[in-house]
């Protein structure tokens, strides 16, 4: 099962990435990269929604997905705290030194 987790957690966060990359590069684009930003967006649209059907929304629950996606949240966040504390410390022993 935590495979699945895993698996959960990576593709839905590439398929919100691939929509905001999509979205960001549709709207300020020109020309070429205007037709990229719809490719990345319609790409991870496809990829959520396939994701989402097959891991959460069949009759057979393979994943519950607010728990893996709160799970992941939680992570993330203390994983971030942790990171700026460590930095904090870091910059303040060496300004005192």
């Amino acid at each position: 099962m935590e495979l699945m987790d895993f698996l959960t957690v990576l593709l839905l966060t590439f398929s919100l990435f691939m929509l905001l990359a999509g979205v960001f590069t549709a709207y300020f684009g020109s020309g070429k990269s205007r037709m990229i930003g719809v490719v990345l967006l319609v790409v991870g649209l496809i990829v959520g929604l396939v994701w989402g059907y097959l891991a959460g929304f069949t009759d057979q629950i393979v994943v519950d997905l607010s728990d893996v996606i709160w799970g992941a949240f939680v992570n993330i966040l203390a994983a971030l705290i942790g990171a700026l504390v460590a930095v904090g410390v870091f910059l303040l022993a060496i300004m005192k030194s």
